[in-house]
């Protein structure tokens, strides 16, 4: 039998020529050092930002000797992390391996900044792993990272205030609006959920939810449509929900935003399998009040995936077998799995589908009033769409998209309008890079 995860080969295959453009400057990442040498241990580095990643790497250097990792925690990827990486690959001194989300990753593969790991990340080892998450890390029929986890959508709400103003978990987006207009109406100052303005990532996973594809490669063009019938559906419903005032719009993760939560003025946050330790570890005196339901959908259960984790090679890295090691017993491993969990604060969800139950155990739902929420992102992760594919300029993208839904209020830009720029954007600065643009 095929394995799953090749359907991203095999539809890749037929776009070579354009994806040929994307990944020429790709490093072959070649070295001559083995994971283990008779003059003592391999020593790498390993840039990261994800909570539990020191522990991670203690676990791993206490668990054998033939590999000694060093780690350096960087700033996540937006707030200068990837911009740290890229100057240390341009300068000529970058780590072995580095944390790359998913969405990032077609850019670095475009820039040249990685190694084509595929002759130490085998096709045996990528079929243990969630296809749709292998298939955001496989571009021109080359493995360039090996995945970490999956993050399938979900909605986190506080059960007590829910009962106490007699508010249903909404199912679909419908239901949403109703218990949104609900919210408000039992306390004027409460809302349901946030829209995030800085945060165009969680706008993307809804759009992927409804079944949007921002990009697709074919024909030796890359063809850009952030302006589809899927992502146009969602834009005007939260252009909605903003204008009736039926969601705050405060930065992902601000203290305002976390102040809210904390004052029960904000009752429900969607997010992603991942937030289920960022709550955790944010309002630790709120355990007991808060419980996960399904992504709300529009008639049928579905999910987009909001972040996620890979780990890449740079492409000057002399120690690619060492490194891939590393990356594997991070992500493939009971052991690994349990050390990033034991943090406290890390819900990881792994794309290694054996380890799902490991993530379970570890992870102590105590807080969720002992609800089996990885068996709800078990099914999210099922119903994640396999159809959208991130460009080589997500940069671009979601920067000029994030600046305009800081300029979103009554009268002024909407929703439609910043992803509509952020399409011109794209199409334009892919233009420049001189590849052939449709969109």
């Amino acid at each position: 039998m095929i394995p799953s995860w090749t359907r991203t080969t095999r539809v890749i295959a037929g776009t070579a020529t354009a994806l040929a453009v994307l990944t020429a400057c790709g490093g072959s990442g070649d070295s001559d050092a083995s994971s283990s040498s008779s003059s003592g241990p391999v020593n790498i580095t390993f840039w990261g930002w994800a909570k539990g990643s020191k522990e991670v790497v203690d676990a791993f250097n206490s668990s054998q000797k033939k590999i000694r990792v060093k780690y350096e925690e960087i700033p996540s990827g937006t707030a200068g992390g990837y911009a740290k990486i890229s100057n240390a690959v341009k300068a000529g001194n970058a780590p072995d391996l580095v944390s790359i989300e998913y969405a990032s990753l077609p850019e670095f593969v475009s820039s040249g900044a990685l190694a084509d790991i595929g002759d130490q990340f085998t096709e045996q080892d990528r079929a243990k792993l969630l296809p749709q998450a292998v298939e955001l890390t496989t571009l021109g029929g080359k493995s360039w990272a090996v995945p970490f986890d999956a993050s399938p959508q979900a909605f986190y709400y506080r059960k007590d205030l829910f009962e106490k103003y007699k508010v249903e978990v909404p199912k679909t987006w419908d239901d949403f609006k109703a218990a949104a207009e609900k919210v408000k109406k039992a306390d004027a100052k409460a809302r349901i959920a946030t829209f995030f303005p800085d945060d165009p990532t969680t706008f993307e996973a809804m759009a992927w939810q409804a079944g949007a594809q921002w990009f697709k490669a074919e024909n030796e063009t890359w063809k850009v449509n952030t302006t589809d019938p899927a992502t146009t559906k969602v834009a005007t419903y939260w252009q909605g929900l903003i204008d009736a005032d039926l969601v705050h719009k405060n930065a992902s993760f601000s203290p305002e935003w976390t102040g809210s939560l904390k004052n029960g003025t904000t009752i429900g946050y969607l997010g992603a399998s991942w937030g289920a330790g960022v709550l955790k570890g944010t309002l630790p005196e709120q355990s007991g009040k808060w419980a996960v339901a399904p992504m709300p959908n529009w008639g049928t259960p579905a999910s987009g995936m909001l972040g996620g984790t890979s780990f890449a090679v740079t492409k000057d890295s002399k120690q690619k077998a060492a490194a891939v090691e590393f990356a594997e017993w991070m992500s493939t491993t009971e052991a690994g799995v349990k050390a990033r969990i034991a943090s406290g604060t890390s819900s990881a969800f792994p794309a290694a589908t054996a380890l799902r139950p490991v993530a379970k155990s570890a992870f102590d739902a105590s807080y969720y009033g002992g609800e089996d929420i990885y068996a709800l992102f078990e099914q999210a992760g099922a119903s994640i769409g396999k159809n959208w594919a991130w460009g080589p300029s997500t940069g671009t993208t979601n920067t000029t998209i994030k600046d305009e839904f800081g300029k979103i209020a009554k009268g002024g830009p909407t929703i439609a309008d910043a992803v509509k720029a952020g399409h011109d954007a794209t199409v334009a600065e892919l233009t420049k890079r001189g590849l052939k643009v449709e969109g």
